[in-house]
């Protein structure tokens, strides 16, 4: 968007009143691919452009629908000025990476993602000087893998981490997906750079079974008993902490006993927020060879999970009620009130109308599961 802004155009959110549409696409499982395909068939008849990650590997799919332009991702990250962007409210995003590591056996993203390649170190602090001075607080570090930056350089993301955290400024920065076996390599100077107040108390840990061998035909990486030493190593340090995690349903010759793994890792790891995907076959990828499970047995067991996990952010925001705590504005979402984080990117909703980048004291009074509500303290000045 900042990029066509640069050449001179008018963006609207109206399709009708486009005279070109732009579709960024996704196809990490089959439902959002087929999201993405009735979409484009929406727009066939209009000047339309298409994005992400749909055209690097299922162009043939693509053009089943339509026959559009195509921008490459790569073309993107080319053309732009710099690796920031504002996003709503007071928040900031920097993509710090694209590509991975890994080799998972089931995901498609890697292909149209490809290798590592880490933006580099003086870029990414260039941008969050940037965005910090336009206004933001909340910095978001994207990328598909957060903990990968700069391994093939050499480069470790805690001194990344230290090097933002001496920017001058009032802000905070909430780290991005990591893979547990890349955090591993880094654990312990990982930890300890999370120390600085600038780096909000948040781990993005998609761990996806807690069955070794379910991790294995993943090839993740990683044993079950490494994610429980990641959370442990960071819970030692940080209580508090908020830990979420990503998990997949129903992987090909999932059996009963690997998914009770699965449901118990999640209880001993206690993972706030956690996002459910029913296994999706991916054309092209290794798994996509497997047996899939009955549609049921992933229903039942992604049911089974997002019950256990909704107990957990019961218990989790229920530690906090009645306690007092550092707040930052950074969204609004209904007239009256506003979002706001904590040091542990808690959601927190205050009935006050707030402006961004507001910071102050708040006592927490209400678990509403998925964000807590609170009151605000009146500083000295109000007591007065």
């Amino acid at each position: 968007m900042a990029i066509l802004e640069g050449f001179g155009c008018t963006l609207t959110e109206r399709p009708k009143e486009a005279d070109a549409v732009i579709v960024n696409t996704c196809t990490v499982i089959g439902a959002t691919e087929r999201k993405m395909l009735r979409r484009l068939a929406l727009f066939a008849d209009r000047d339309l452009y298409v994005t992400g990650c749909m055209p690097v590997v299922q162009m043939d799919k693509i053009r089943s629908v339509c026959t559009p332009h195509v921008i490459y991702p790569d073309e993107i990250r080319e053309r732009a000025a710099g690796v920031g962007t504002r996003g709503p409210g007071a928040t900031g995003v920097v993509q710090v990476a694209s590509g991975c590591v890994g080799r998972c056996s089931y995901c498609i993203t890697r292909f149209a993602r490809g290798r590592l390649a880490s933006a580099p170190a003086e870029d990414i602090l260039d941008a969050v000087r940037a965005l910090v001075a336009s206004g933001a607080y909340e910095i978001q570090l994207t990328g598909q893998d957060v903990a990968a930056w700069g391994l093939e350089r050499g480069e470790l993301l805690p001194d990344l981490l230290q090097e933002i955290a001496k920017i001058p400024g009032r802000f905070a920065v909430r780290p991005g997906m990591m893979h547990p076996a890349t955090v591993l390599g880094i654990l312990d100077p990982l930890v300890r750079a999370y120390e600085s107040e600038k780096i909000f108390r948040f781990l993005h840990l998609p761990v996806q079974s807690g069955s070794d061998t379910v991790l294995d035909r993943m090839q993740r990486g990683y044993a079950a008993a490494d994610v429980v030493r990641i959370v442990d190593t960071f819970r030692d340090c940080y209580p508090d902490m908020m830990i979420s995690s990503d998990f997949i349903t129903g992987f090909p010759g999932e059996t009963d006993e690997e998914f009770s793994q699965t449901l118990e890792l999640l209880r001993r790891a206690a993972f706030v927020k956690v996002n459910i995907t029913r296994y999706s076959r991916r054309p092209g990828t290794p798994a996509a060879a497997l047996k899939d499970l009955p549609e049921r047995i992933r229903k039942d067991r992604s049911r089974a999970l997002l019950a256990e996990a909704n107990r957990i952010y019961d218990s989790y925001n229920e530690r906090w009620i009645g306690r007092e705590t550092a707040i930052v504005a950074t969204e609004k979402n209904a007239p009256g009130s506003t979002v706001c984080r904590n040091p542990c990117y808690l959601n927190v909703v205050v009935e006050e109308d707030l402006p961004f980048g507001f910071t102050g004291r708040a006592v927490i009074t209400k678990n509403r599961r998925h964000y807590v509500t609170a009151e605000l303290i009146p500083s000295d000045d109000e007591k007065v």
